[in-house]
């Protein structure tokens, strides 16, 4: 593909997006350019007062910006399961939902549900949002599911045996295998939608190396400092990680269960391209066991029409 940018995302309007993580980083960058374009996008965030700054300083960028902020903490399975069952209640129609939030390298921390942080927020937490709007999502135009995840998918596995890392935790580790748990959930996902005819698309999406504060918020200490060295002088803006993302929710070329990352060396920097998992990620039996782990975990079962 040529080096797509911005500048060539369609027209979006009468099309709705749901992107959380919306207040800063990719999130916040995606909205914007959504909202450009003419979408009406409902923004998530954990925190109202940056979710608020965020909706403003798009307001500042494009005066007419469709936008709707809605304030919950992905790391609450509850809470994730209360907004989502609003949208349905209102009959909210959502043509794309792009699976953003994430947490990095943070502490041992558990949920509120009593999962490893990073396992629960970046993946438990998008398995169970898609889940309940997938039927929503059904009825939308051109609908799509994009993932983001990261190169580091290519370092996970899954730990069944020790998911919370009670027995041994590594920061970079539990977020390889929530980066890869993003990988699977996408292309199973895919597998699924497609097996049951489905007008929805699953696609994955990962930004390189973007300087966002996903590195800064979760790290402390030494991964800190080395963190904020690289964004300073080894990362790519958000704005050109953020077009891996758009180039998946917007281009009309793409297909079900492709995978869109920097075209630079190593897939670190460049412009939206056609990547690929790693091998792994597209275990059918694996998919299917971590599906039914996630269906058990959430207690989220609107799936059921696609075989959990």
């Amino acid at each position: 593909m040529a080096l797509w940018t911005a500048n060539d995302i369609p027209d979006q309007s009468g099309r709705t997006f749901l992107v959380t993580g919306a207040n800063s980083g990719l999130g916040y960058i995606t909205s914007l350019e959504l909202a450009r374009r003419g979408a009406r996008v409902l923004m998530t965030a954990r925190d109202e007062t940056k979710g608020r700054a965020a909706v403003a300083q798009i307001r500042l960028i494009v005066p007419r910006a469709q936008l709707e902020l809605h304030i919950f903490n992905m790391a609450d399975l509850e809470q994730v399961k209360q907004f989502a069952l609003g949208l349905i209640t209102n009959e909210t129609a959502i043509d794309v939902l792009i699976n953003n939030a994430g947490i990095m390298m943070p502490p041992r921390t558990l949920t509120p549900q009593g999962f490893e942080l990073q396992f629960g927020v970046n993946h438990l937490a998008h398995f169970a949002l898609t889940g309940l709007l997938i039927e929503r999502l059904s009825k939308g135009q051109d609908p799509r599911v994009v993932t983001v995840t990261s190169d580091l998918h290519k370092r996970g596995t899954i730990r069944f045996d020790d998911l919370t890392g009670a027995k041994a935790y590594g920061r970079v580790a539990f977020y390889a295998q929530s980066k890869f748990a993003n990988a699977v959930f996408g292309l199973e996902l895919d597998r699924r939608l497609r097996a049951h005819q489905s007008p929805v698309r699953s696609l994955l999406a990962h930004p390189g190396y973007s300087a966002t504060n996903l590195q800064l918020s979760g790290p402390t200490g030494f991964l800190n400092l080395f963190m904020r060295i690289g964004n300073r002088f080894m990362a790519q803006t958000a704005e050109m990680g953020a077009l891996n993302l758009l180039y998946a929710a917007c281009a009309a070329d793409v297909e079900g269960g492709q995978f869109f990352g920097p075209d630079g060396r190593n897939e670190m920097k460049g412009y939206p391209t056609l990547v690929e998992a790693v091998s792994s990620a597209k275990d059918p039996v694996l998919a299917d066991r971590l599906w039914q782990l996630s269906v058990e975990l959430t207690g989220v079962r609107s799936f059921q029409y696609m075989g959990s």
